[in-house]
């Protein structure tokens, strides 16, 4: 019985070490795939991505919510994350704002720039929740899921 527990343990300190673990698997970065990714996305300033974001959020305040809520300004943009899930996955820029209101309110704004993730997927396309707006809770508890 001694002589078993040493080898038993030897054994299963060789299956579960990370070099021979079952499942690992080769990263391939998207932009190297056969159908590859190009990994450029506008940063989270651009003024493409914040004007796509004031656009989609006024034509959702007044198609569903029947209001008139438009963003009036965006201040404070910053970068959160580039692709933070690895190198394999598609590429996504994570940025988060302060966008001022037509009601002269300030929120916070999150939101990830994706690529190929548009509308028919072809191109960039942009995701985003305004703290305290997120009528159909969507991106909840308080817009933490369009985060990383």
């Amino acid at each position: 019985m001694r002589r078993f527990i040493p080898a038993f343990l030897l054994g299963l300190a060789a299956v579960l070490s990370p070099a021979g673990a079952p499942g690992a698997r080769e990263v391939t970065p998207a932009e190297k795939r056969v159908i590859p990714y190009t990994g450029r996305l506008p940063l989270c300033g651009d003024p493409a991505v914040l004007a796509m974001m004031s656009n989609q959020f006024a034509e959702k305040e007044s198609q569903f919510w029947n209001s008139n809520l438009t963003v009036v300004e965006f201040e404070r943009i910053h970068p959160l994350a580039f692709k933070p899930w690895g190198l394999d996955h598609i590429p996504r820029r994570y940025c988060t704002a302060t966008a001022t209101l037509s009601n002269s309110r300030r929120h916070r704004v999150d939101y990830s720039v994706r690529e190929d993730l548009d509308f028919i997927g072809n191109g960039w396309g942009v995701e985003f929740c305004i703290q305290g707006l997120d009528r159909n809770w969507a991106f909840a508890p308080a817009c933490r899921m369009a985060r990383p």
